[in-house]
């Protein structure tokens, strides 16, 4: 059975809800931990716990992670969606210390668990200061990166735009130099959509569809993102709701390859402005990447498996 661990910043946009969705009906996968991180005190750990309540999963192990109160990310306060709307009973916050996530992190890492990250790099940063070495020779996966230009027809965001790069660029500096991570870019996951034609199909899947389905349309309705982008951005579906961002990376990590190609490019970091900058340089560290997929099969995949 394959083993995975969860690190995440649930709570803001639901794409993190719809990659830990995705992975609460994948086969014969066992989440051997998930942490969260960009923290408020426990409360992105109180979505994980609804959501495994939810998807009657409750035996996963979960802990909050570093939090923006400890001063490493780029803002100190974050917004949230409204809960109300978007959660089917009120949310607990569950804070806890941050050693807890630490020695869950160590723990999934020992185990040979695949990790993946869709959030700030703040928590591989502090399990490998607290244990040196430990994310070497780590199977890990991160979404982010900035590397080729975004394909014509698709959004075409900056690199300043790369959350889970830029919130803790400390972090990041820190993990692409000590570990040997594949990155699954915010230029490639751009191409993938969440489209109003698969709500339907979606509250087919019970509890958990139908959490997917309620903030589904919550974010249809107050981010708009079709009407945002829609216009000039032809290649994406004139339903479109919301992109799979984090769903990509984990299923990539769990092997999903559907026109999926991969590249190891010398990568030098450079901070520009407060920014940190990934540069094709013959002096840079190897780093394999995601440079293509088949976005279609992907988004198919993802409600398919949500949906089983």
């Amino acid at each position: 059975m394959t083993k995975l661990h969860l690190d995440t910043d649930i709570g803001g946009d639901m794409d993190d809800v719809c990659a830990l969705a995705m992975l609460l009906k994948w086969p014969d996968l066992d989440i051997t931990g998930i942490t969260t991180t960009a923290e408020e005190k426990g409360r992105r750990a109180g979505y994980v716990d609804t959501m495994l309540k939810i998807a009657g999963r409750s035996e996963i192990p979960f802990a909050a992670g570093a939090d923006l109160a400890d001063g490493y990310f780029r803002y100190s306060e974050l917004g949230y969606p409204p809960e109300a709307e978007n959660w089917p009973e009120v949310v607990q916050p569950h804070p806890n210390a941050i050693d807890d996530a630490l020695e869950l992190l160590k723990s999934s890492i020992e185990q040979g668990a695949i990790l993946v990250g869709i959030g700030p790099y703040t928590n591989f940063m502090l399990v490998d200061q607290k244990y040196p070495g430990i994310l070497k020779a780590a199977n890990l996966y991160l979404m982010s990166g900035f590397v080729y230009d975004i394909p014509a027809g698709f959004p075409q965001f900056s690199r300043q735009d790369d959350w889970n790069l830029e919130l803790d660029i400390r972090a990041a500096q820190y993990v692409l130099e000590h570990a040997n991570p594949t990155l699954v870019p915010l230029t490639v996951t751009a191409q993938t959509a969440l489209r109003q034609a698969d709500l339907p199909k979606l509250a087919q899947a019970r509890r958990l569809g139908e959490l997917l389905v309620r903030q589904a349309r919550v974010i249809a309705r107050t981010e708009n993102l079709q009407q945002k982008y829609g216009a000039t951005s032809p290649n994406l579906p004139a339903d479109f709701i919301n992109f799979h961002h984090d769903p990509l990376a984990c299923a990539i990590a769990l092997g999903w390859r559907d026109g999926v190609v991969m590249e190891t490019l010398p990568l030098k970091l450079e901070v520009r402005e407060s920014y940190l900058y990934e540069v094709v340089d013959p002096s840079g560290k190897p780093t394999r990447l995601v440079t293509q997929i088949d976005a279609n099969a992907f988004n198919d995949f993802w409600v398919n498996t949500v949906s089983s």
